[in-house]
């Protein structure tokens, strides 16, 4: 029979056979959609079964997200979008990230950066992203994209129990009556169930469905939001929102085990996963076996080290010159490895940067800051989401948007409902930091698109995660479990999941970063007692309190099928048809 030949499932999880999977797959052969909210992936499957393309729906989907899943990401915020044409094979970063104020200097913080409020605002650029995107891939028309987000503002979207919880933890969200009159009407937080309906956000849409991306960056949105945010004493200005542009670039990658794996460039995070997966081939973790101390071992190692080259090295690329090329090298990776100790911990803030400038081909632009190794200045000559979409053509989308942390700055823009990001918090004041602030400049983000193909050259993974700077690592491990163990996409955002945290690598401001190791507690006993005597400061969590909302599509290498999961962790949610 052949049920015979199917391997048996893992006892108490009743769709695992590698690892924990408590949900299957949800499979489909003409589309597949993951995003943070039932509703929002609902809106891009709508669009999928309309007709519309991968790119189509991930319009939907960006839109939705602003009034269904409003912690995490929305119009007022910015990301990166990585699209795969299946026609031509092509693989392109829309980089919609927006620029420090023109007027936010050094001086303007010399108090420190506040983590909410109107100084806490940097120029909002998912809205130009999405909409350049859909005008170079979309097949339908924008206002199509853009009607069931539009339904979901007027008609309402009940409150889940997480955001109510978070509503309830933010209290600047009660600060300013724009954010109240949507969140507050009452004059207490939403509670779970309660319905959030956002009519002045249904009206900035349909001008934006009207009009495009001219409504939000030249004309009366950006009017109204710096209205607001300058009346509250903010430094936003109409020219910020008039100089505004996508970023258009080609992606970076590396190989693992004979697939390639795509990210964004700089001033994307992207080149850590790639720096971590340049190590952890070095060894033999097949070998040694999912969630084994030796395998979490090296992987913590790896990362412990890619985020050292980071903070050395990485900002936004238009400004400073960022070794991409040797950061993520082989060889590169080759004598970072050789720092790893099998058997010991790195003890912490004993690990420096490593000098990438040794392993490519063109020296330091003079024009530009940089850095070089050991150098303790810079050296100077002159709360996200993320979604994934497959279509019917094999058209793909991974996108990641954010608001920053949890709400934004709290402030909804005026009369336009759109609430605003807190992404001057990823600043450095240091002057002599590679990221320090630089009024016009994009700060570096933490949001980093997924895309792996096979050895043959076919798509095999979409994936990506929310949750700041632990973004990488939790992406590193989805892909070490399918690439190198098999896991289905449910297997890979179930399984037990463990996050390293160092000095240094904390993005928001002030800064500050402590030395753990974070593990749900769904991990053995062996492997935990592994990593303690190999030097690891191991705190152990609730069996899903690991961070992160991770999404992933996977394609069938033989039949094409779409096989997609959501993270249980989160209100995130799989569809496919």
């Amino acid at each position: 029979m052949v049920t015979d030949q199917l391997p048996p499932l893992l006892e108490n999880s009743p769709h695992g056979v590698n690892s924990d999977s408590y949900r299957p797959d949800v499979m489909g052969v003409h589309g597949a959609v993951v995003a943070n909210h039932p509703l929002a992936s609902q809106a891009g499957m709508r669009i999928l079964q309309a007709g519309g393309n991968a790119v189509d729906a991930a319009v939907a989907i960006s839109f939705a997200l602003s009034i269904a899943e409003p912690q995490s990401s929305g119009i007022g915020g910015d990301g990166f979008i990585m699209i795969h044409d299946a026609k031509s094979g092509s693989i392109k970063i829309a980089n919609s990230v927006g620029a420090a104020p023109l007027a936010a200097t050094q001086e303007l913080y010399s108090a420190g950066i506040p983590a909410k409020g109107p100084l806490s605002i940097s120029v909002p650029g998912i809205v130009h992203g999405v909409l350049s995107t859909h005008e170079k891939f979309g097949q339908l028309k924008l206002a199509q994209c853009i009607e069931p987000a539009i339904e979901l503002c007027e008609g309402g979207v009940p409150t889940s129990a997480r955001i109510a919880r978070l509503l309830k933890s933010e209290k600047p969200m009660l600060d300013y009556e724009s954010t109240r009159t949507v969140y507050a009407p009452s004059g207490r937080p939403v509670r779970t169930g309660e319905v959030v309906r956002n009519l002045d956000l249904a009206q900035s849409m349909k001008l934006i469905a009207e009009e495009g991306v001219d409504a939000y960056y030249n004309g009366p949105i950006a009017k109204e939001i710096v209205r607001q945010v300058s009346e509250l004493g903010g430094v936003l200005t109409e020219e910020d929102f008039n100089r505004h542009t996508t970023r258009w670039h080609d992606p970076i990658s590396t190989t693992y085990r004979g697939n390639t794996v795509y990210e964004a460039p700089p001033n994307s995070s992207g080149h850590i996963l790639l720096q971590e997966l340049n190590m952890a081939e070095l060894y033999d973790i097949p070998s040694w076996g999912p969630d084994s101390a030796e395998t979490i071992h090296v992987m913590v190692e790896a990362k412990r080290r890619a985020f050292a080259d980071r903070e050395a090295y990485m900002a936004d690329p238009e400004f400073i010159d960022v070794p991409t090329e040797g950061l993520i090298c082989k060889d590169f990776a080759g004598s970072r490895a050789r720092g790893i100790d099998l058997e010991a911990a790195a003890e912490a803030m004993s690990v420096r940067e490593g000098d990438p400038w040794a392993f490519q081909d063109a020296p330091p632009d003079v024009s530009k800051r940089f850095r070089r190794q050991w150098k303790s200045v810079t050296e100077r000559t002159t709360g996200t989401t993320h979604f994934c979409v497959i279509d019917r053509w094999g058209n793909a989308v991974s996108q990641l948007q954010s608001l920053q942390t949890n709400f934004g700055s709290a402030l909804i823009g005026g009369k336009t409902g759109i609430l605003l990001n807190n992404r001057m918090t990823y600043w450095h004041l240091d002057e002599g930091h590679i990221d320090a602030l630089r009024p016009g400049q994009r700060g570096r983000h933490t949001m980093n698109p997924v895309m792996a193909f096979t050895p043959n050259g076919k798509l095999r993974v979409i994936c990506g995660t929310p949750g700041g700077d632990t973004q990488v690592q939790t992406n590193f491990q989805m892909l070490v479990n399918a690439l190198d163990f098999g896991y289905s996409a449910s297997e890979c955002v179930e399984a037990p999941r463990w996050t390293h945290y160092q000095s240094g690598m904390e993005s928001t401001y002030p800064h500050t970063g402590f030395e753990s190791l974070k593990l749900e507690r769904r991990f053995s006993d062996a492997t935990v007692e592994g990593l303690r005597k190999r030097g690891h400061d191991v705190e152990i969590i609730g069996a899903w309190e690991g961070t992160g909302s991770a999404g992933m599509i996977q394609i069938h290498p033989e039949t094409g099928a779409y096989m997609a999961a959501a993270d249980p962790r989160r209100d995130g949610h799989a569809i496919a048809w």
